[in-house]
């Protein structure tokens, strides 16, 4: 498709496709989840990515020079430094440098890759690695594919190659179901040697002149259905060998549809403050495209940004759906900045994992309406114009709104939109009106994350890691109760608890099967709550169940 915005006359948007016809279709609301949920009844729901993916993640970055004992001081680092690790991923150099793709580990630092992903899952770590569908001149795997057929063609039926990155290279004909199944073959070896997920890179570009794919799809169309393909096939081998409550990628490219197979990430992007706004900018488009979950570098790629970047940074991509450490030329250990960034990125780690039975629990609606998890303003409050420009906050699931911070003098602008209640920081307590802006300078250990009304989030009373089990584990917090409000809790894609909260005047009736868990009431203490042990702590009501 071709789109002319604003070019020949600037009130109009126009777009063109090459053919004598076109199909339309349109989703109908009123209201903009009802559209997410109906292009995704169209398009696929995403799949519930497990539990574990929404831990921190740490890459070796896109460095050549790395070994056995550099990704194991890392994990190790991570871990004496008290900051839960939940993957290691690593990039491109697991392989030989230019034999990419050929799903071989580099022997001259990498003696015994199986021994090494042993160790790092007896830290309670799982393993990523990255693949491309590109396969190099250079690849082992190069004459077995071109013999059988298995890339791209030219119109004089030789193998479509060019020099783009590295020698020689040419792409995995995945309309080619033998080609399909050999690429997928090969990733299931790595996952039966203990590989748990793939960063699938790549797929953003496909020749479309003097190509030829094998089922004679016309090249144009197949630059934007190639990722839909290549992601599905990665997910899909995944989930044979891992199972459905393990299936998950990292993939960088997409189209319509490729939300069936998250996760996906905003890639190479500066390591600034440009670039953490064209992140939140570009992540609030691809989720409200009905794509569920979204991360991005923390820090940055391109170069190496400043602690101030860095920390702020934190912030914001533990407060995304995913969290990942991934850089370009250089490590993204917090301990490669200062120390006052170990103590943030600790901090924000350990807030999201508390926040895990809140977070999983949202990811489990996502899976099932195609509402996305992170999602602009707009998309909750469609009639607050204030919402309709907003794009540097979010919602995160259906009660906590973020604001990040995207400058050096650490200030945050946020705004509130209008409810029957007062909002509540998260981190604080304190509660805000709606339909208001605020501006305040923040620390690095903090971040305007707000509670809106009459919501309840459950959260992880004790939370080492990211794998952490719920039961007679959750606290239920409470902000400003109105009327009727309740909650289910998910684990392991099953309800584990339900409750829900009736107030009349100051007296709450409580219907839940969550035994040995807990309901704190933020702000109040004076509640009357027949039937249940309570007791005051500060300004909360505590009440055991």
């Amino acid at each position: 498709m071709e789109f002319d915005v604003g070019c020949d006359r600037v009130s109009r948007v126009g777009f063109a496709v090459k053919g004598e016809s076109l199909d339309y279709f349109f989703f109908n609301g009123p209201d903009l989840k009802d559209v997410l949920r109906r292009y995704t009844d169209l398009t696929g729901k995403p799949a519930l990515p497990p539990q574990w993916s929404f831990g921190l993640w740490l890459s070796t970055s896109f460095t050549t020079s790395y070994d056995s004992r550099t990704v194991l001081s890392f994990i190790d680092g991570m871990q004496s430094r008290g900051i839960p690790l939940s993957v290691f991923h690593f990039d491109c150099c697991w392989m030989r440098d230019f034999h990419w793709t050929d799903f071989l580990w580099d022997n001259r630092v990498f003696e015994d890759p199986e021994g090494l992903i042993a160790q790092i899952h007896q830290k309670g770590v799982r393993v990523c690695v990255w693949i491309d569908s590109s396969i190099s001149q250079e690849s082992i795997l190069f004459r077995e594919g071109m013999a059988n057929g298995y890339f791209v063609k030219r119109k004089d039926g030789s193998v479509w190659q060019n020099d783009n990155w590295q020698s020689g290279r040419t792409f995995v004909d995945f309309t080619n179901p033998a080609a399909a199944r050999w690429f997928a073959d090969h990733l299931k070896e790595l996952l039966r040697m203990g590989v748990d997920c793939f960063k699938s890179d790549g797929g953003d570009w496909v020749p479309l002149e003097d190509a030829c794919w094998y089922d004679g799809t016309d090249p144009e169309r197949m630059r934007n259905l190639y990722s839909l393909l290549y992601t599905g096939t990665v997910f899909e081998a995944v989930r044979e060998v891992k199972g459905e409550e393990n299936a998950l990628i990292y993939a960088r490219s997409a189209t319509a549809g490729c939300q069936q197979y998250p996760v996906h990430w905003g890639g190479d992007c500066p390591a600034d403050y440009d670039g953490m706004l064209q992140s939140i900018r570009g992540g609030l488009s691809f989720t409200a495209s009905g794509f569920g979950f979204w991360a991005h570098d923390i820090g940055g790629f391109e170069d190496t940004s400043t602690p101030d970047v860095y920390k702020r940074w934190l912030a914001f991509g533990l407060l995304s759906t995913h969290s990942r450490l991934h850089g370009c030329s250089s490590y993204r250990v917090p301990w490669n900045y200062d120390e006052e960034s170990v103590a943030v990125c600790r901090f924000f780690t350990r807030l999201k994992l508390s926040l895990l039975p809140y977070l999983y629990s949202a990811a489990v609606e996502t899976h099932l309406t195609g509402i996305p998890m992170m999602r602009a303003m707009v998309i909750d409050y469609p009639q607050d114009p204030a919402c309709r420009y907003l794009d540097r906050q979010y919602m995160l699931g259906g009660s906590l709104l973020a604001a990040p911070v995207f400058n050096e003098d650490g200030l945050a602008k946020w705004y509130l939109p209008e409810e029957n209640g007062p909002w509540t920081a998260f981190l604080t307590g304190e509660e805000k009106a709606g339909g208001k802006w605020y501006t305040e300078k923040v620390s690095y250990l903090d971040v305007p994350l707000y509670v809106k009304p009459n919501s309840i989030i459950p959260t992880a009373v004790e939370a080492p890691d990211a794998d952490v089990r719920f039961r007679e584990n959750v606290e239920f917090r409470v902000f400003r109760l109105q009327d009727e409000a309740s909650c289910a809790v998910y684990q392991d894609g099953r309800e584990l608890y339900h409750l829900r909260l009736v107030r009349e005047g100051n007296r709450v009736r409580i219907d839940t099967d969550a035994k040995g868990c807990r309901i704190r009431f933020v702000n109040e203490t004076t509640l009357d709550v027949p039937g249940f042990a309570c007791c005051p702590e500060g300004r909360d009501l505590i009440v055991r169940l």
